[in-house]
C-alpha cells in the first residue's frame, strides 16, 4: 500500500516529531487541533491542520469517529496514533480499518491481543519464544505469593 497524506492523531511533541519523519519522506501531512487550542509547533509543521471540537482537548483527542471523520474529510490514506490511549485502542484501530484508512502501527487482532498479558504471553509460548516464569500459571492462590 502507498501512503501519500498522514493525518497526526496527537498534539505537541510526538505529533512533530512523526510530522517531520512524515514530511522527509515526502508524504503530505495533516494533524489534529482543538478549536480551544493555540497553534503549536505541530500545527506549524504540518501542511494542513484539522480542527475537532469536543468539551476539552481531551476528548476530542480520544473522539474515535471524529478522527475517524476528518481522516476521510481530507482523504488522508493512514493516521498516525503517536503515543498514548489511541495506539493502544483496538476499537480505533477496527473504525480505521473499517473506514478504508491505515492505522500506522499494529492490527487491531494483535492490539487487542498485547492488552490482555495472560492471552499474549500464552500465544508467544505457544510459537516457541522464550518466557519468563510466571505467578499465574497454576490460578493456584494457595501459592501464588511463593511463585511471584
Amino acid at each position: 500500500m502507498t501512503i501519500s497524506k498522514l493525518l497526526v492523531a496527537n498534539r505537541g511533541e510526538i505529533a512533530a516529531r512523526v510530522l517531520r519523519t512524515a514530511k522527509a519522506r515526502g508524504l503530505a501531512t495533516a494533524v489534529l487541533r482543538h478549536v480551544a487550542e493555540q497553534e503549536g509547533p505541530a500545527h506549524l509543521i504540518a501542511d494542513e491542520v484539522v480542527m475537532v471540537d469536543s468539551p476539552t482537548p481531551v476528548v476530542a483527542y480520544l473522539d474515535i469517529p471524529q478522527i475517524v471523520a476528518a481522516a476521510k474529510k481530507i482523504g488522508a490514506d493512514a493516521v498516525h496514533p503517536g503515543y498514548g490511549f489511541l495506539s493502544e485502542n483496538a476499537g480505533f484501530v477496527a473504525a480505521l480499518e473499517e473506514a478504508g484508512v491505515t492505522f500506522v502501527g499494529p492490527t487491531s487482532e494483535v492490539i487487542d491481543l498485547m492488552g490482555d498479558k495472560v492471552r499474549a504471553r500464552a500465544f508467544v509460548e505457544k510459537r516457541g519464544f522464550p518466557v519468563a516464569p510466571s505467578a499465574i500459571e497454576d490460578d493456584d492462590p494457595t501459592t501464588f505469593v511463593e511463585r511471584a
